[in-house]
């Protein structure tokens, strides 16, 4: 993986508020060994195939992340994501979102989330009906709809989860945050914005440029301008 060489107020977002748009940097692309900010990608090997980062990881940031102002985002991408619930809460998870295809009881591991007092994200793969967000809606504070298929880094955006964007905004209700993951670059995040997405993931676009400092603020600008047509057509 390339180094960042940033210090990690660089990649700072502007607003705690996840219903405010902004693009937020992903640890599963970033330099392992200058881990610092944000959206950390948690894999078991048996939901998606790589293992990636647990507790420990989230234990070890929380006190650097918290102290510049961020958010520990904690997407669990592993089987049964209600047995590890307690762990990364405990750990100083902000957020944990889970999958909808990784367990049968996925009223029970929302409501766990919001037990153990962090936000309650729901993720959503790219083959799945953004229909399958609405008997868990009003338990949501964000939803997350993936753009590539789940597990690694680099992939291209999928052209179809447009249109699937734009449904799930549909479907949620306004309080709701809705966050697109996976191919997010200059070239796809306008589309995502205008479909209706607030919160954009980038790994590879912003850890795998030569200057990711700079990628991010390129890709903050992008959204800036979106943001700033719908306001002057509303």
């Amino acid at each position: 993986m390339p180094s960042s060489h940033l210090a990690p107020d660089a990649l700072q977002p502007a607003s705690l508020s996840l219903l405010t748009p902004q693009v937020v940097p992903s640890l599963l692309s970033a330099d392992f060994l200058r881990l610092g900010e944000e959206v950390l990608a948690v894999m078991d090997g048996h939901f998606v195939p790589p293992i990636t980062m647990g507790p420990l990881v989230v234990r070890a940031l929380q006190d650097l992340v918290h102290e510049r102002g961020g958010l520990l985002d904690c997407h669990l991408m592993v089987e049964r994501p209600e047995r590890h619930i307690e762990s990364f809460a405990e750990a100083g998870a902000d957020m944990i979102t889970v999958h909808a295809e990784a367990t049968p009881n996925l009223h029970y591991a929302l409501a766990r989330i919001k037990e153990a007092g962090c936000a309650a994200g729901l993720a959503i793969n790219p083959g799945t009906a953004a229909e399958a967000v609405e008997p868990v809606a009003d338990l949501l504070d964000l939803c997350l709809c993936m753009t590539v298929n789940p597990g690694w880094g680099g992939q291209p955006f999928i052209p179809s989860s447009t249109a699937k964007i734009r449904r799930l905004r549909e479907l949620l209700p306004p309080r709701v945050a809705l966050q697109v993951d996976g191919g997010i670059s200059l070239e796809t995040i306008g589309d995502a914005a205008r479909a209706g997405a607030n919160l954009h993931v980038a790994g590879s676009s912003v850890f795998g440029a030569s200057d990711p400092a700079s990628a991010y603020a390129a890709l903050s600008t992008a959204l800036a301008e979106v943001r700033e047509v719908a306001v002057l057509t509303d």
